[in-house]
């Protein structure tokens, strides 16, 4: 690679390591760079994902209070991420490159909305259920989890995005506590999906090692950040985050 190259890749890992942190969605910017640079789409995909996970856990080391704290409780989250992450990185090799353009701008903006009527929802699945006699149950939690984490293992673009409106869902907890359980689940279904993507020699070594030397700054970045910013301005960033990724791939 020319300096031009890796300079492209930095400042792309960098940015994505910093949305990551707060908000998801920073696949935007490492797979674009990597498309920019001629990469065929599924290698570039799969390179992104080896990259970004690496950013992932400095968020996470980050966070390790709030996830020591929630980890017994979080680990039905964690089986299904790893079997459905995996499943997800063996659907984008079968599929291939056509359906990224078709199915990607809906399920951005299907998370964005999630999100950002995540409490009115959850409010009203309150009142339904009537008042609240223990833990919520796991059930649900874990059928919306797997659910992300096949598209997590897929794509990825914006899989932070949807963590945040589903964990919103089915956690009882703040936001910290729930930005915390994402950053572990992006970890352990990326990682599953690397390990198909790599099995299956989908991905560039140097371009991956240049973005996740960036990533890593930048999510180290993105947490302290996170912890700075007043509640309502990192709900905002993350909405407006969701649909700027949504307004990309539909004019992409």
């Amino acid at each position: 690679m020319n300096f031009e190259a890796v300079a492209l890749l930095g400042l792309a890992g960098f940015a994505a390591g910093i949305l990551n942190a707060i908000a998801g969605g920073g696949t935007i910017f490492t797979f674009s760079a990597l498309l920019a640079l001629g990469m065929p789409p599924v290698a570039a995909n799969a390179t992104s994902a080896a990259a970004v996970v690496l950013g992932s856990v400095a968020s996470a080391l980050a966070y390790r209070r709030e996830i020591v704290a929630a980890f017994r409780r979080l680990l039905p989250l964690v089986a299904v991420s790893l079997v459905c992450g995996a499943l997800g990185a063996w659907l984008v090799l079968l599929s291939g490159d056509g359906l990224f353009g078709t199915l990607v701008p809906w399920l951005l903006l299907l998370a964005t909305a999630m999100f950002a009527f995540s409490r009115g929802i959850a409010r009203l699945g309150a009142r339904l259920a009537g008042p609240a006699t223990g833990p919520r149950p796991v059930w649900p939690a874990v059928l919306l989890q797997g659910a992300v984490a096949v598209y997590g293992g897929y794509f990825g673009a914006g899989m932070g995005v949807m963590m945040l409106a589903t964990l919103a869902l089915t956690e009882n907890a703040g936001f910290h506590a729930v930005n915390a359980a994402k950053n572990l689940l992006s970890i352990v279904l990326q990682a599953m999906a690397v390990a198909v993507f790599l099995a299956a020699g989908a991905v560039d070594p140097a371009a991956s090692l240049v973005i996740a030397v960036a990533g890593i700054a930048g999510g180290w970045s993105g947490v302290h950040l996170a912890r700075m910013l007043p509640l309502p301005v990192v709900r905002a960033f993350v909405i407006v985050s969701g649909l700027a990724l949504s307004a990309w791939y539909f004019l992409a």
